[in-house]
């Protein structure tokens, strides 16, 4: 235990001393600067991991069109279709949008698809609209 020792008038006691406003001024301008510099680079970090999920389940979904296809002789007509005959468990969300149903399919043409009579899938793209870091359309992907 600390003994509180006067030696004049001007003497305070252990339990009075604290910090200045100045000294509370300085530390939150300092908590201010750097979380002004953190923020930035923390919000293009959670960009960067949604596009590399974005590229994963772009890859995925192409590759499973493609597979489906080949076994089947011909393309499917719904992202459901790859879900409902296994080749998917379910379809993945795009990060971009937040959801599994704003995928922009793209059709193959009738002349060049494997069954002529029924174009199905050749393509899908993210239904953003919004631009990526490197600057293209996360609908171009």
């Amino acid at each position: 235990m600390a003994r509180c020792i006067r030696t004049g008038k001007g003497a305070r006691s252990a339990s009075l001393a604290g910090f200045t406003m100045i000294e509370l001024m300085v530390v939150m301008a300092i908590v201010t600067i750097i979380i002004s510099i953190a923020v930035p680079f923390y919000q293009k970090s959670i960009i960067r991991s949604k596009e590399s999920v974005l590229k994963n389940n772009l890859f995925t979904i192409r590759t499973v069109i493609d597979e489906y296809t080949y076994d089947k002789q011909k393309a499917p007509q719904t992202l459901e279709d790859l879900v409902s005959e296994g080749y998917l468990r379910q379809v993945p969300v795009d990060p971009m949008t937040g959801n599994n149903t704003g995928w922009r399919v793209i059709m193959e043409d009738a002349m060049s698809s494997v069954n002529q009579s029924e174009p199905g899938i050749f393509d899908v793209r993210s239904g953003s609209d919004a631009v990526s870091l490197e600057g293209t359309p996360y609908s171009e992907w």
